[in-house]
Parts: C-alpha cells; sequence; structure tokens
C-alpha cells in the first residue's frame, strides 16, 4: 500500500515536520558527525534547495534546552543513547535564517537583519526576569527586543554585538555556552551586490560575525550554511577555529541531497518505483565530495505531483526557485572560446576548468573563469573528474551539467539570448527577409550562416536525426518570424499530400513561398540534402494550399544544415 504521510513540499522547519508527521529522510547523522568532526565554527557550502535549512532547524530542535526529545524517535541519531544523554536539549541556541534579508538600499536590509535578530531575541523573554543576571544585563537584553512604532530600535553599533551579547545573556543565565546557527549567511551579500551596497553590507556582516564566532568566549560551537564560500580576507578575518565543508569536502558529503537509496525508497514508499529512471535523469548527477546524490527540492515536488497525476512529467522545480542569472551572465560575456564550451556541455560533453572556491560576490564578474567558478558551486555544473595540469601542482575539475534539468536552464536562457541578438539586428534580418524574396540562394545561405556563426548550439550530439532536423526547422521559422512581422508564417501545414515545414504569405497577395528543411550529418551531404528537399516539395505538391488562395507565384527552397552550416537550393514553381 503507497505512503499516507504528506510529502513536505516547501517544509523546512523540522518540529512542523515531526509533529505534522510529514515524510522525512532521515538526515539526523549529520548530528553524530559534527560532534565526532568537532569544530568551533563550521561552514557548509551547498546549492540552494539542498535541505541546507531544514537541517539547521533540525540542528536546532536537538540541541535546543527544552526540545521535545519525541522528534527524534525512530530515527538514526536516537539509535546513538550515549551521544542524546550528553547533548540532547543540553544547550541554549540562537538561530537566523538569513535567506530572506534583501532590500533596495542597505538600511532596508539592515533593518532585515536587526528584525530578524529582535524576534529571535524575543524567544527568551524570560532573561528579563533571570535571577541570573544584573539589571544591566536585564537592559542589555531589554535593547535588543525595544521597539518604536512596531520596528525595532537597536543602533548600528547594538547591532553589530547583538549575537555576541544574546550569546553571553544566555550563557550567565543557563550556566552553558550558546550554540549559534546561521543559515545562508551569504544571502545578504548576494542582494547587496545586486542593488549596489556590497561594501556597507560586507562591513556589516564582518563586524556581526567577528564578535560573535571570533572573540566569543560563551560560544559553544557555531555552524553556518550559504551558497558561497566568502574568501575568508573579506568576511571571516582572523578566524582561526574555522572549517569549511564545501562540495568537494567527502566530510558530510551525503547529509545534504538524497542519494540513490533514499530517492529508491522514497519512490518505493509512494508506490512508485517505475518512475525511478526518469528521476535520476532529471535531478541526479550532483557530486559532493564522494557522494552521488538528487536535488531534494526537485524530488519532493515531482513525487507530489505523481500523486495527483500518475503521467505528470518532470518540470525543472528547481531552477523555477532558484532564478537563473548567473547562466545569463556566462552566455552574455561568452566569446568564441567560452560559446564552444557551452556548446560541447549541452551536448553531453565535459570541460576542464580550474576552480576557485572562495570568491567575494564583487569578485564573480571581474573574469569568465569566475563566473565558471560560481556555476559550479552553486549546482549548475558538477564535478566528474580531476586533470593535473601540465607543469604544475595544481589541477583543473572536469566539469559537466548534472542532469536534464539544468540542461534545460541552459537551453532557455541560450534561446532568449539569441532571440535578443536577432532582434538587435535588423542589417542581417533585412537581407534575410531581401535574399528570399529576391529569390537570392547566395545571399540567403550566406545570411544564415553568419547568424548561425554567432549562435549557441543547443544540439544534443546523441539525439536522432529527426530530433535535429526539428531543431533547425524551429531555428528557420524564428528567424523567418523576426525578419519580417507582416509575413503570415504557417509551420507544418498540411498541404498536398503531406505536411509542408514552413509555408509563407507575404503581404504580395500573388507571392507564396514553401521551404523544406533537411539535416545532413556532414557536410558533404549538403548539396544531396537540398535536392531531396526541393524534390519533396514537388512530389508532395506543397505548394497547392498556397494556390487555393490564389497566390500562384511561388518560390520554393531547400535548405539543409549541417552543425554550424547550412546551403540553399531554390526555384520558382
Amino acid at each position: 500500500m503507497a505512503n499516507t504521510l504528506k510529502l513536505p513540499v516547501g517544509i523546512d522547519d523540522f518540529r512542523k515536520l515531526r509533529e505534522s508527521h510529514f515524510y522525512y529522510v532521515d538526515k539526523t547523522r549529520l548530528i553524530e558527525q559534527l560532534l565526532l568532526n568537532w569544530s568551533e565554527v563550521t561552514l557548509f557550502t551547498r546549492p540552494r534547495r539542498f535541505g541546507k535549512t531544514l537541517n539547521m532547524s533540525m540542528l536546532k530542535s536537538f540541541f535546543d534546552i527544552g526540545t521535545d526529545k519525541a522528534l527524534f524517535d525512530g530515527l538514526y541519531i536516537s539509535g546513538n543513547k550515549e551521544l542524546c544523554d550528553e547533548y540532547m536539549g543540553k544547550y541554549p541556541v540562537i538561530f537566523l535564517s538569513l535567506k530572506g534579508v534583501e532590500g533596495s538600499s542597505f538600511d532596508d536590509a539592515r533593518y532585515m537583519i536587526t528584525e530578524l535578530i529582535g524576534k529571535e531575541a524575543e524567544r527568551f523573554r524570560f532573561l528579563e526576569c533571570s535571577e541570573a543576571l544584573s539589571e544591566n544585563d536585564k537592559d542589555r537584553y531589554r535593547a535588543f527586543i525595544s521597539q518604536c512604532d512596531g520596528k525595532y530600535t537597536m543602533d548600528a553599533q547594538l547591532l553589530v554585538s547583538s549575537l555576541q551579547s544574546l550569546s553571553q545573556l544566555l550563557c550567565t543565565h543557563y550556566g552553558k555556552k550558546t550554540i549559534i546557527l546561521i543559515d545562508e549567511y551569504d544571502v545578504p551579500l548576494d542582494k547587496a551586490f545586486q542593488n549596489g551596497y556590497y561594501k556597507e553590507m560586507v562591513s556589516l556582516i564582518r563586524g556581526l560575525f567577528g564578535q560573535a564566532l571570533k572573540t566569543n568566549e560563551f560560544l559553544q560551537f557555531a555552524v553556518l550554511t550559504g551558497c558561497l564560500r566568502i574568501s575568508k580576507e573579506s568576511i571571516f578575518t582572523g578566524l582561526n577555529n574555522f572549517k569549511v565543508m564545501s562540495i568537494t569536502d567527502s566530510r558530510f558529503d551525503e547529509q545534504f541531497g538524497f542519494t540513490d537509496s533514499e530517492v529508491k525508497k522514497l519512490l518505493s514508499d509512494y508506490g512508485m518505483d517505475s518512475h525511478f529512471d526518469e528521476v535520476k535523469e532529471w535531478y541526479d548527477g550532483y557530486h559532493f565530495g564522494k557522494a552521488d546524490v538528487y536535488c531534494p527540492w526537485d524530488v519532493i515536488n515531482h513525487v507530489d505531483h505523481l500523486r495527483d497525476d500518475g503521467d505528470a512529467k518532470p518540470q525543472t522545480y528547481w531552477i523555477n526557485s532558484s532564478g537563473n542569472s548567473l547562466v545569463r551572465r556566462l552566455i552574455n560575456r561568452a566569446d568564441s572560446s567560452t560559446k564552444d564550451e557551452i556548446e560541447r556541455l549541452i551536448a553531453g560533453e565535459a570541460i576542464e576548468k580550474v576552480i576557485r572556491l572562495d570568491l567575494t560576490y564583487d569578485e564573480i564578474d571581474n573574469t569568465i573563469d569566475n563566473i565558471w567558478s560560481v556555476l559550479f558551486t552553486t549546482g549548475y555544473l558538477t564535478k566528474i573528474g580531476e586533470v593535473k595540469l601540465p607543469d604544475s601542482e595544481s589541477y583543473a575539475y572536469r566539469l559537466v551539467i548534472p542532469n536534464k534539468e539544468v540542461r534545460e536552464v541552459f537551453v532557455l536562457q541560450i534561446q532568449e539570448w539569441f532571440k535578443a541578438v536577432v532582434a538587435n539586428d535588423n542589417d542581417t534580418m533585412k537581407l534575410l527577409s531581401k535574399a528570399i524574396l529576391d529569390k537570392d540562394e547566395t545571399i540567403l545561405a550566406r545570411q544564415l550562416n553568419i547568424v548561425m556563426g554567432r549562435m549557441i548550439s543547443i544540439l544534443d550530439t546523441k539525439a536522432p536525426d529527426d530530433m535535429k532536423e526539428n531543431f533547425y526547422h524551429g531555428l528557420l521559422l524564428g528567424l523567418l518570424r523576426g525578419s519580417n512581422p507582416d509575413w503570415l508564417i504557417k509551420s507544418n501545414r498540411e498541404s498536398g499530400d503531406g505536411f509542408s515545414d514552413i509555408l509563407i504569405k507575404p503581404e504580395n497577395p500573388d507571392l507564396g513561398i514553401v521551404i523544406e528543411v533537411k539535416y545532413a550529418k556532414e557536410f558533404k551531404g549538403l548539396d544531396a540534402a537540398c535536392d531531396a528537399a526541393m524534390a519533396q516539395i514537388k512530389q508532395k505538391r506543397y505548394d497547392e494550399t498556397l494556390r487555393d488562395e490564389g497566390r500562384c507565384d511561388i518560390l520554393a527552397y531547400g535548405i539543409a544544415f549541417c552543425r554550424k552550416r547550412c546551403k540553399v537550393a531554390g526555384e520558382k514553381l
């Protein structure tokens, strides 16, 4: 019988998930690993939507004083009784998720952080009455939660010291050092860079983290998560107690994302074993350390859709939730070499790149290599191996697009970019339409070859020939519609004894145009493919529909494509 548990679509609160009986893929081994691989400050860098917030919420639920220990019944960590007795529910925990921090100005973003810390401080209202705190301590606490007209009134200096001061007050009250959890620490930096106040936000985060994590004697340990490992010199200056667990580290590699066995169990639990191959093709392919993992956001969403509709097709859930500006930035800046590398990735091949794992957001656009690095760390590319660089001790990563979903992102962004390029090239478009009307096969072929030389191919080299022919058909259709908006263009319309690829009805009511598209595997086959296209137009009488409308001046074109080259044959019928 299929599982009746609700699927946690968008649920990243561990307590809510467990209390409301949502399906949970057990990641509590993270707690054990964290305590065995002790570090005072640990940063996990993973792409968006890979379970970071849920894992951080799980850590809070485990360590927080007064926690409901029943939340962990039946989970992996409950089997380690000694560890649970020593650590479960034994520490005050400060938990902040910065993933919603943004603003068009620095003041707006700073207030959002102020509000987050103020609301978190309000969880500890008992500090106002604590017998362990002095009156000065209580006044300090009240300053964190003080409001005027519904807004917190912390000034800039108090905000910078807030986490360190709050951890001190909690430590004084409980006699236990404080655990600090900061989720998506780099989101405010990303938003700040996009909105022009990056330096101010770096200064704020550096001060906040410096006091809370570097000089804080009241800190038991801290865990941070983020998408990028921001260079130490930028944010984490002087943090010698700092351990980074990036996507290249084998430690903790299975704790963010779903493994093969976890996906198989999930599908089996919901009676969907037959969908495993499609789920793997679309959402697997990420390599963290030595683990092969799936994007959990995708898997959960797809299984949820399949529960409602057993025929539901895979969708790009992750990309729709994460945006794709990085891919757009790469494509917009791509020179000929970069375009060739993108084409190889789209075709399923690997490229080799030296990757920087520590960057600042204001460095990303400095070089195209930095954009490649960020595409890797944010999940758009994944590593399948390493290559030692000649005459060097350094290595380059062999990178591929991880799965079908991310390939779709590249394809869609390339199509958008190409549409913009075509729309802004009025001269080429005018020459294209004029050559068609003048039956000038030489100019028509030349203009098409110029356009294709600029484009980035989105062909899958393993695709069957008819799919490749459809690609060129769609490409030509888009160009024709862009070349003359007054033309009425029909695609795959029944005419004569078959379906013509493209029929064009120009403004001239006596003129009609028929185009048949062919794909040639090799350049030397282009002429034969053109001849075959022309023969098909005549044999199938594709001009009949046009003639029935009184368009008796018919131009026919057979256009054959091979990679980024084409040939054109034309004839008046």
